[in-house]
């Protein structure tokens, strides 16, 4: 019996799932296996899955032919068990699955190398003559272009028919005509034209259009925002992330685009890390099988042909970082690699992931002799690795400039990347340059022809599986231009629903009774904002309104439709008397970051110094006569101690997209069939403030709530009294110490307490520089710009008197401990413009104290138009009077004149004073 599902506001789109098929994937076997599913776990099966079960039914009634089947089949191949032989090469297969969707294994195999894997997409010979035939006829100009992917608002549709580009993509924040609420008829023109230009080439090779659809097509307006991938790992359900992942792509299909970059299947290891939302677990084993589903959902169940191009990223190692510093060093070995980070590619490429994106960071670990680096100029991981061991025959993508970080390359040139066998280059605004750069390369021998012949290869073969290179304009395919395919609120109800993890629930205060009175508080009971978090329409998140969703229902907004708007008062602020009341709701936690800005670096994990306002708002209601139940909003697990202390109910609810009234569902008894609360945690929950990195196995291990933990509705799991000391920071950089940790201005965005100022003769008091990267006065202006990444530098112009600075306005901080560390001023710096008239680089200790280098010299004799890293001793400013007991303003540039530059990535730095290419106190007079 097949049963309908609507998952749209207009009960469009059904999903029809099988109650019972007894087959090869479904569950009587799987019952089989494993016994019966936990409670509250739904029996169902995608409708991907079913579409490729007409052949397979199985009506074998012994676990002995079950078995045989399976063993037959090679699906037990890779999977839990004895570790495998290290004289024989170890192939990875398709999981066993539960209910027709992948097993969250209760335990991984330990692998002694790098596994092969075999994807479910399989090649065929005459496509790959076919393929070869094109290669052979295209020009080497034409097949750069190919590799070449700039972003969309750096590149017209003739561009891409001049120069023969293979892709495009759009950043978040990124949308046709730069317009935020650009239609669903915006989007699909865009992907015609571009797709018709390119098929007006020589070569009539169709273009690719990726898009950071990660949580939903969260850069479209209307469309469904499911939550980001934490909340889906605390809801165990590998089922429920293939239907999000197949929802996600019929809302790419409306827009036309081919390519999603995701799933992200970083194993977060310290949760001080930006992008910890973006991983579904710190356990390898949630993401080995999400992977596995996540691919299948966006690229469907076929064969030789896929729906939309997922993206396995970011390979490899992201989420391992020392101190969850984004794009940062991963020091693990290489078993580490092998048996943490990579389960999620084994998992994906089994899936049959046709790209893969290189990560940021660098893979080093000197003590065990590993010195790859910049994993984007690698040609170990990339080739050797990636390539050669695990056996993908699909395409590499480098990530936004990453080939920029590599040494000794620019944005616009890198042949170590490319030989480390990249194929996709993503250069979003250098595109021009680096395609005259790598045909120059080639022809003077620095890159072999063959491997740019190889990368073109790569890419056709995609572009045929993807159903590109014979298919119709975006405009003629499935999905296209439909509204209602934005829509999945009903899933994502779901999604939201089985994500929430209810950790304490003192006197069973939860769930409400209907109809009960509440007072609702907290700056993200109303803010659909801070409920979707980064890559929301925005790159960050940021400079969104409610007004932006219009399709979306806040957490008060559900609540409304939950006990009757009559009955729920809201104050953002706790300021009504909670006297009266059956009980306060406080919706507080994060707001919206995305990667790099969201990095914590020293700073603690508590709760209460990054967001104080929260608790403040706690302080006014609790106590007065009226239960709070605090819904926290987050990214990732952080020191809740005093808020835990200040509730009587607390729900981790991390971002759960535009549906907030599948929180409401939880908080009030009686409002669905749904079990209540199911979720678990599935990351470790921090006891103290800077206990972090914080995972199973590890030494001295004891977080305050286990992967897993999660109370149901009926249980009142008592928490007791939390200790609340915290420091502010976690690394001492203060006093007579010695600092340890970067001391971080300016990291994409000012990194509190320091904020960014212009100041000039119009206004020396300092102008502070807006949340979108922009201040002007007569002779400075500011706004955003690239030197490592997307948005990442502010890009200054003189034109006469003026200065650029970071200050703490609340006063100095104690700082000599950088001076015992031997640390430097190290900023990432693009001379534009060299200077015409004294420049200087000064730190101040609340004015008039200061002290100043000449860097008039440093500036100009840097390479116009290329990144440097300028490092400056701390020493140098000390020498010249410099107070380091009472520093407020870190960092610091004035000039004379004219002078245009971008800076980025301004900091303080332990022992960088030591390095060999920071400057000398006397070359800076």
């Amino acid at each position: 019996m097949l049963r309908p599902v609507c998952r749209s506001a207009s009960c469009g789109g059904f999903v029809r799932r099988p109650e019972q098929r007894p087959d090869l994937h479904g569950s009587a076997l799987t019952k089989v296996l494993t016994g019966p599913p936990p409670p509250g776990q739904d029996r169902r099966e995608p409708a991907a899955a079913l579409r490729r079960r007409t052949d397979q039914q199985m009506s074998r009634r012994h676990l002995g032919t079950a078995l045989a089947v399976l063993l037959a089949t090679g699906l037990t191949t890779g999977i839990a068990g004895a570790d495998p032989s290290p004289t024989r090469p170890v192939v990875v297969g398709e999981p066993r699955t539960d209910h027709g969707c992948a097993r969250i294994e209760p335990t991984l195999p330990t692998y002694a190398d790098w596994p092969r894997v075999r994807s479910r997409v399989h090649g065929d010979p005459a496509d790959e003559r076919r393929i070869a035939k094109i290669v052979g006829s295209l020009t080497l100009a034409e097949k750069v272009g190919h590799m070449t992917q700039p972003e969309i608002a750096a590149i017209t549709p003739d561009e891409v028919r001049q120069y023969g580009i293979g892709s495009v993509l759009n950043g978040g924040g990124s949308w046709p005509d730069r317009d935020k609420h650009a239609a669903v008829r915006d989007w699909l023109s865009l992907a015609d034209a571009y797709w018709d230009a390119s098929k007006a080439t020589r070569a009539k090779i169709p273009v690719l259009w990726g898009i950071d659809a990660v949580h939903g097509n969260n850069n479209v307006y209307g469309a469904t925002v499911f939550p980001h991938n934490i909340g889906l790992g605390a809801a165990h359900d590998p089922c429920l992330v293939r239907d999000v992942s197949e929802a996600t792509a019929e809302q790419i299909r409306a827009t036309g685009q081919d390519w999603a970059f995701a799933p992200t299947l970083a194993v977060v290891r310290d949760d001080r890390w930006g992008r910890t939302y973006e991983g579904f677990s710190e356990d390898p084993r949630i993401t080995r099988a999400y992977g596995y589903e996540a691919v299948r959902g966006l690229q469907g169940d076929g064969r030789r042909r896929v729906d939309v191009l997922a993206t396995a990223k970011h390979f490899i190692g992201d989420g391992g970082t020392l101190g969850g510093k984004d794009q940062g060093v991963t020091p693990s070995s290489t078993a580490e690699m092998i048996n943490l980070h990579g389960q999620g590619y084994y998992g994906a490429l089994a899936a049959g992931a046709q790209t893969v994106m290189v990560s940021f960071n660098s893979w080093t670990n000197a003590d065990l002799g590993i010195k790859e680096g910049k994993l984007h100029g690698s040609k170990l991981a990339v080739n050797d690795i990636l390539k050669g061991k695990i056996g993908f025959d699909g395409l590499v993508v480098s990530d936004w400039n990453g080939i920029g970080q590599v040494p000794g390359c620019t944005n616009a040139g890198c042949p170590q990347a490319i030989n480390a066998g990249i194929d996709v280059v993503m250069v979003p605004n250098d595109w021009k340059a680096f395609i005259a750069n790598t045909v120059a390369q080639v022809e003077s021998g620095q890159i072999p022809l063959s491997r740019i012949d190889d990368a073109v290869t790569r890419i056709l073969r995609v572009k045929l599986r993807a159903g590109v290179l014979d298919g119709a304009k975006p405009s003629a395919r499935e999905h296209a231009g439909s509204a209602k395919a934005l829509e999945a609120r009903r899933l994502a109800r779901e999604a939201v629903r089985k994500s929430q993890v209810l950790v304490k629930n003192d006197n069973r205060v939860l769930p409400l009774k209907p109809r009960s009175k509440v007072l609702v508080v907290g700056k993200s009971a109303d803010s659909l904002q801070n409920q979707t978090g980064g890559w929301t329409l925005s790159w960050q998140g940021t400079g969104n309104t409610n007004a932006d969703f219009p399709n979306g229902t806040t957490i008060l907004g559900g609540l409304r439709e939950a006990l009757g708007a009559q009955n729920v008062v809201f104050s953002e602020t706790g300021d009504v008397d909670p006297a009266g009341f059956d009980a306060v709701i406080a919706v507080i936690g994060e707001t919206p970051y995305a990667e790099g800005t969201g990095d914590l670096g020293r700073r603690s994990l508590e709760a209460a110094k990054l967001y104080p306002r929260d608790l403040a708002v706690l302080d006014k209601v609790r106590g007065r006569g009226a239960p709070v139940v605090t819904v926290y909003v987050s990214g990732r697990p952080l020191h809740v101690n005093k808020e835990l202390n200040r509730s009587d109910a607390f729900v981790a609810s991390w971002l759960p997209g535009t549906e907030g009234g599948g929180v409401a569902d939880l908080l009030v008894r009686g409002r669905h069939t749904y079990p209540g609360f199911t979720g678990t945690l599935s990351y470790s929950w921090p006891r103290s403030a800077c206990q972090t990195p914080l995972n199973p196995g590890q030494a001295g291990y004891d977080p305050l709530f286990k992967p897993g933990y999660g109370l149901r509705s009926w249980q009142t799991g008592r928490v007791g009294k939390l200790d609340e000391t915290a420091p502010a920071s976690c690394s001492g950089d203060g006093g007579g110490g010695t600092a340890t940790e970067d001391l971080e201005l300016f990291n994409r965005q000012d990194i509190a307490p320091y904020r960014g100022f212009i100041g000039s003769p119009d206004n020396w008091s300092g102008t502070e520089i807006g949340p979108d990267g922009e201040a002007a006065h007569s002779t400075i202006t500011v706004r955003p710009a690239d030197v490592n990444v997307q948005g990442d530098a502010l890009r200054t112009t003189w034109t006469g008197t003026g200065q650029l600075y970071l200050q703490n306005p609340a006063g100095g901080n104690d700082l000599r401990g950088y001076l015992n560390a031997d640390a430097a001023l190290v900023f990432d710096v693009v001379v534009h413009r060299p200077p015409a008239a004294r420049t200087v680089v000064s730190a101040h200790c609340v004015y008039p104290c200061s002290a100043e280098v000449d860097a008039t010299t440093l500036f100009g004799g840097l390479p116009a138009g290329s990144k440097a890293t300028v490092k400056i001793p701390v020493a140098c400013f000390a020498s010249r009077g410099l107070d380091l007991e009472n520093v407020n303003t870190p960092f610091l540039v004035y000039t004379e004149g004219a002078f245009q530059a971008s800076f980025a990535n301004v900091r303080w730095v332990p022992k960088a004073a030591r390095d060999p290419d920071a400057r000398t106190c006397s070359e800076l007079t």
